[in-house]
């Protein structure tokens, strides 16, 4: 009877770890079906290099560019914010504060984590936008430095929490040679524990990347729909999330290359993703293997 259990009970987790796998395979397989039709009447050449991109214009152009410059941009500006900010925070909690402080401090910095997209998307143009304004006069009312600046905020957490756990799990015994040495507690935070925790905090940086790359709501509200090819944040842009809101809630034919657009773009941004999510489990395997 017990054997039955735990036949039933492995049975079922094997179904649970089943349904992440064929969620996956399943979008990728709508994703590649839709593609497919659109790479027949569109070159790939012309997707991967053109640098206009008006699908929904009389005179159609089909160059990614625009849009991955877009995305780029934001996450870009995201990670500049987010990375130096999220370092600090996590050595702060990770070598000076207090275990109560920690245990009380790091859960309420999580939370930001729990904010819904759409809130930190109309904080970054009814608050940060009309502040840029202040002092930036000629920047525009859509631009890629308020989104980008608001969607740093956001992943903030991502970055914090997971470096500290990296840093957590460095030996104590780095930290009492170091103060054996004579270093002082700033030398031996930035100069052994930051170096011995640098894959984790590698793969922290990367799932931030992929997170902000993913990003809708924020980009869509603060950024505009402008699909440039530009480099200058006062502007505004278009991002492949954004691009796909656009097309899913339009008047597009169902079966027309333009709708076929939205699905082309998906494949892009689920390539991206998922090249960054390979590289931090390549460098998660590589920090798990230099304390094994």
């Amino acid at each position: 009877m017990q054997k039955n259990y735990e036949k039933i009970i492995k049975f079922s987790l094997f179904l649970c770890a089943m349904v992440t796998v064929l969620t996956t395979v399943g979008i990728l397989i709508v994703l590649l079906s839709e593609s497919i039709q659109f790479f027949r009447e569109v070159s790939i050449v012309e997707f991967i290099t053109g640098t206009k991109w008006t699908p929904l214009f009389a005179s159609k152009h089909f160059g990614i560019l625009p849009l991955l410059s877009g995305t780029f941009l934001t996450t870009g500006i995201a990670i500049i914010v987010a990375l130096p900010l999220g370092l600090i925070i996590a050595v702060y909690l990770s070598e000076y504060a207090s275990i109560k402080f920690r245990t009380k401090v790091k859960p309420m910095l999580e939370i930001l984590a729990a904010v819904p997209t759409v809130v930190y998307g109309f904080f970054a143009l009814m608050t940060v936008t009309p502040f840029l304004k202040m002092l930036f006069p000629e920047i525009s009312g859509f631009n890629s430095l308020s989104a980008g600046i608001v969607m740093g905020i956001m992943i903030i957490p991502i970055i914090s929490s997971l470096s500290e756990d990296a840093m957590r799990a460095v030996p104590d015994s780095l930290r009492k040679a170091s103060f054996g040495m004579g270093a002082t507690r700033f030398q031996t935070a930035f100069k052994v524990i930051v170096p011995a925790a640098n894959s984790g905090i590698v793969v922290s940086v990367i799932l931030a990347i992929s997170r902000a790359i993913g990003e809708t709501m924020i980009v869509a509200i603060a950024a505009g729909q402008q699909p440039v090819l530009t480099l200058d944040p006062t502007v505004a842009v278009e991002t492949i999330t954004t691009y796909i809101v656009q097309v899913s809630l339009g008047d597009v034919r169902y079966g027309s290359i333009e709708y076929q657009t939205i699905f082309a773009a998906g494949i892009t941004l689920f390539i991206l993703t998922f090249l960054m999510n390979t590289i931090s489990f390549f460098f998660k395997k590589k920090f798990r293997q230099a304390y094994e």
